[in-house]
């Protein structure tokens, strides 16, 4: 798939570039990753999930993806978790057996929980037909977590694809200028917060 700096692209360089010359994105993180990128390896791993990881990665972004960032001896739930809430924003590529997976409802739970910023994916899947599958192998208070976190996700606007009509590397290019102009909004945010609480802190002058 051959790629072409898109404009989202171009404007996080340039706010890096004028912040500090000799800044790259890759050096500006300081958490585990950028993006989580939570999906069902048997639907989309071989496809949206790694295009979109392969395609982040190009842009010098730390995106996480299970069979990419784990190793053996990493521990699964730590490591998960720990990037989970390490990132700034997440990726939810709904399909046809997301919600078969206990593992896929509580990286979505945890990432609903830690408040980041969410970009759904319905990808041969409509909103309305995801369910939590209530098969009695998960306690109540679980099956009440992934409910409120797939309604959090159904009412928050995302992309489409249908695999049979559509166009991978758009689906792909689109999601990448969702997710830089998201964390450009991020990190416009932090630094106001930084500068508000450095002049509340500032020593007054007489």
């Amino acid at each position: 798939m051959q790629y072409r700096p898109s404009a989202a692209m171009n404007n996080l360089n340039r706010i890096l570039v004028r912040q500090n010359p000799q800044t790259r994105i890759a050096n500006r993180v300081i958490k585990p990753c950028d993006v989580f990128l939570n999906h069902r390896g048997i639907d989309t791993k071989r496809t949206v999930a790694t295009l979109l990881y392969d395609h982040l990665s190009r842009l010098n972004l730390r995106p996480f993806l299970d069979n990419k960032n784990m190793k053996p001896g990493d521990k699964l739930f730590d490591k998960i978790n720990s990037a989970i809430k390490g990132c700034k924003v997440g990726v939810a590529v709904f399909s046809p057996h997301y919600c078969e997976s206990y593992f896929c409802l509580h990286e979505l739970a945890l990432i609903m929980e830690s408040k980041k910023k969410v970009i759904p994916i319905f990808c041969d899947i409509k909103p309305s037909e995801l369910r939590v599958p209530d098969n009695g192998k998960c306690p109540a208070n679980e099956i009440q977590r992934f409910n409120w976190a797939l309604e959090e996700a159904k009412y928050t606007v995302g992309l489409t694809f249908d695999s049979l009509k559509g166009n991978w590397s758009e689906v792909v290019t689109n999601a990448s200028d969702i997710v830089i102009n998201s964390l450009m909004e991020i990190e416009s945010e932090e630094k106001r917060l930084i500068r508000r609480r450095n002049n509340i802190n500032a020593p007054m002058t007489i």
